[in-house]
């Protein structure tokens, strides 16, 4: 009967503010401008998509587009939420404070709990209306967006109105401390931007910083709005409310009975001490649970991700070790911590228990200090310099003192993190030489594999000029293959690379064999090791060139496969003819997801002088042609010399117009396995030189066709498989005539009504 009696007179105490609240003009107002701003920030966004539309252009993921993205409606408003919840709460408790009107409900049979908790419901009821303003927006999408995401929607309501709840209860904390409405105002938008700047605070202190990055308010509702909703999340908000709520509890009871100053101390200290330990629990990876609402799982680790994972049984730790004269050990300094960590969210959701350690050194190497002036100074006398600049106060040691545990000098000595399993098994992450720096889910899975596997090793044959994998002049493969300040290359996504000699068998640990231009004859017994290395299934890759088609084709013989004379050219009016572009074949859609998306998106392999490759399939191999020539072009036989010499088709020379394989792909089954082998008549495609390439107005990119290729030869292990599921909010259901009339009503129409019902209760309220 006490709780039915509590709730009902909550209830009333509710009713009673929510009746102030639209009996003046403020609750409108508010109600008024965010509803306008919300439909500029929507119609404008989906103006974009319209004109998208209307240009033909593909359109793609709108419900996150149109709601959680940059320019979104969520992430827009929620970043001016705060200034309008101080100005309906600054009177909640200011006015019965400064009216005097206070004493009264301090004569009347209820208690302060209640007091409190019915002006609190009415603000809850009130920021209900604002979220369901936007509701409007959200239900309009739904009407005219094909498939939206409704959960990634409700996600990000639900985090608004969370958001809101929690300005609230700080408002109303906020103005029961004074009777001035303006300061009451003022003191929340302090206290929130205390809130948004307390997780710089103490970053440095294990312990503090947890409780301090835990407490800022800023980002909370970020995840909501992605569509990740977590446990640590939503008790922030819980407890957040319920500190201001108790905050406001104490004070009214310090007020009304006219407590010593200490124990009004006392018990603010222990709300206090009770949400900060609540928060340094929840915080805890361990305790931490995750539901990701996106039909495309954005927010979670891929399925590959999470099957590398499952097979790592045993203690993982990260030791990262930053090098303080290094550009990058800024990224991870101990106020960093929390921001270096977030890269490891998705991971510790799925094993918690990983284990993280930061070891500062010095030590110089092949890059530049970040104060030149200073490179002059002894090693010591340099990092003495530096932490008092720096105000550094953490240890940091010679790299002598680690070169026990650890090797770094292959890592050139930069930033870099060492994974090590409790066996011992242990690999290195790095940062990238790019704008992200950090390692991808791709790059840190990949590490992650090398772990709790055995992955390829790729073998480059040597000895006859080939093209070597660790090789930085223009022709070579360094940056593809060996390049470890670069994301993209192999060593980065699971691959290992050694030099091959054919005068002895290929080792049995090679998966992969890259034979690239070869520019001599190979003698009987390397041709016989290679032709063992094929008998046993062994994968392949032979890239040959016109200029040195010979000796490719003594090589590629036995596969059927051989290079035609001449030079595969097309004329241009802004590149040399020989130079081609290349789309995938229909075929290559089945041979790999890389080579799909490559057609899909429009993009070109570059080929900067090939030749033509001939298949003969009586050796036994199954051949697919992933890409074929212009037919626009053809096959020169007399003229290479293209910028002194006219280019022109001779039909007499055996010249003729027509679509050319330039890539095969060549498959059997032996030895109860399929055998893959790749045979392009262009070396070019993999070099740095051409990978470093930019040319003007096309859209070209021959990574698509490196990741097939090496996906392909090392049987899906690597690179890892990204994919997520495909959203499937991708076209719009309202044609121009129909957003015209739509923008209007959400634009303008609809804060119009909302004035005119503020008009007429105030109309009816002064009739009365």
């Amino acid at each position: 009967m006490s709780l039915k009696r509590n709730c009902l007179t909550i209830c009333n105490i509710a009713k009673a503010e929510l009746q102030v609240f639209f009996y003046s003009p403020i609750a409108w107002i508010i109600l008024v401008i965010f509803t306008f701003q919300a439909g500029l920030i929507y119609t404008e966004s989906f103006e974009s998509f319209m004109l998208g539309k209307n240009a033909g252009a593909s359109l793609y993921d709108l419900t996150a587009a149109l709601f959680t993205s940059m320019r979104g409606l969520f992430s827009l408003i929620q970043s001016s939420l705060y200034l309008y919840i101080p100005l309906l709460t600054m009177g909640v408790m200011s006015r019965e404070l400064s009216s005097g009107s206070i004493k009264l409900l301090y004569s009347s049979p209820i208690t302060n709990f209640q007091i409190i908790m019915g002006k609190y419901l009415a603000l809850v009821s009130y920021a209900s209306v604002i979220v369901g303003l936007l509701g409007v927006f959200c239900l309009f999408s739904g009407a005219v967006v094909k498939d939206v995401d409704w959960p990634l929607i409700l996600s990000g309501m639900l985090g608004l109105f969370l958001l809101t709840c929690a300005y609230a209860a700080i408002g109303l904390f906020m103005s029961s401390l004074t009777s001035y409405t303006v300061v009451a105002a003022m003191g929340t938008l302090a206290i929130l931007s205390l809130l948004a700047y307390v997780k710089t605070l103490w970053q440095d202190i294990a312990f503090v910083r947890d409780v301090t990055y835990w407490l800022a308010i800023s980002g909370r509702s970020d995840t909501f709005i992605v569509g990740l909703i977590t446990t640590e999340d939503l008790l922030y908000f819980f407890m957040v409310a319920a500190l201001f709520l108790s905050f406001t509890i104490i004070r009214m009871q310090s007020s009304r009975m006219n407590k010593p100053r200490w124990q009004t101390v006392g018990q603010y200290a222990v709300v206090v001490l009770i949400v900060a330990l609540v928060g340094y629990v929840s915080s805890l990876p361990a305790f931490k649970k995750y539901y990701d609402v996106t039909h495309t799982r954005k927010n979670t680790l891929t399925r590959s991700s999470q099957a590398v994972l499952s097979k790592l049984d045993d203690e993982l730790t990260i030791d990262t070790y930053v090098n303080m004269f290094e550009p990058n050990y800024m990224m991870a300094v101990p106020k960093q911590y929390k921001d270096d960590m977030k890269q490891f969210e998705r991971y510790l959701r799925f094993k918690p228990g990983i284990k993280v350690n930061y070891h500062y050194y010095y030590q110089r190497g092949d890059f530049q200090l970040m104060n030149p002036r200073l490179a002059k100074l002894p090693d010591a006398q340099l990092i003495d310099t530096l932490r008092k600049i720096n105000n550094w106060n953490f240890p940091i040691v010679p790299y002598s003192q680690l070169r026990k545990d650890v090797d770094l000098s292959g890592e050139g000595f930069r930033f870099v993190r060492r994974l090590k399993r409790a066996n011992g098994t242990s690999t290195f992450l790095r940062l990238f030489n790019d704008n992200n720096r950090n390692p991808s889910e791709t790059e840190i899975t990949a590490a992650i594999k090398r772990l709790v596997m055995e992955l390829p090793l790729v073998g480059f044959v040597k000895g006859h000029g080939e093209r070597q994998s660790d090789s930085h002049q223009d022709r070579g493969y360094n940056m593809i293959a060996q390049e470890k300040t670069y994301r993209y290359a192999l060593i980065n996504q699971g691959f290992d690379f050694t030099p091959v000699t054919l005068d002895q068998a290929v080792p049995a640990k090679v998966r992969i064999l890259v034979i690239a231009e070869p520019r001599s004859a190979y003698t009987e017994i390397e041709q016989a090791n290679l032709r063992q290395y094929i008998a046993r299934g062994g994968n392949l890759i032979v890239a040959g060139d016109p200029g040195k088609r010979e000796f490719t084709n003594a090589l590629t013989e036995q596969l059927g496969v051989q290079l035609q004379p001449g030079m595969l050219v097309k004329p241009s009016q802004m590149f040399q003819p020989d130079l081609l572009l290349l789309r995938p074949t229909l075929n290559s859609i089945a041979f790999s997801y890389h080579l799909e998306s490559m057609l899909r998106r429009g993009m070109q392999a570059t080929m900067p002088g090939t030749s033509a490759l001939q298949f003969d399939p009586s050796k036994g191999f199954m051949a697919d042609t992933l890409f074929r020539s212009d037919s626009a072009g053809w096959n020169e036989q007399e003229t290479f010399n293209f910028i002194d010499d006219s280019l022109c088709l001779n039909p007499a020379a055996g010249e003729a117009m027509g679509r050319y394989p330039t890539v095969l792909a060549l498959s059997r089954t032996i030895n109860g396995k399929v055998q893959k082998i790749l045979v392009t008549g262009d070396a070019d495609w993999l070099s740095n030189g051409e990978l470093a390439m930019h040319r003007n107005n096309i859209s070209t990119s021959n990574f698509p066709l490196i990741n097939a290729t090496f996906f392909w030869m090392s049987d899906g292990e690597v690179p890892i498989d990204m994919r997520r599921p495909v959203p499937i909010d991708s076209d719009l259901l309202i044609g121009k005539g129909g957003w015209a009339v739509a923008s209007v009503l959400l634009k303008w129409v609809l804060p119009g009504l909302l004035i005119l019902a503020g008009v007429l209760i105030w109309l009816r309220r002064r009739g009365r």
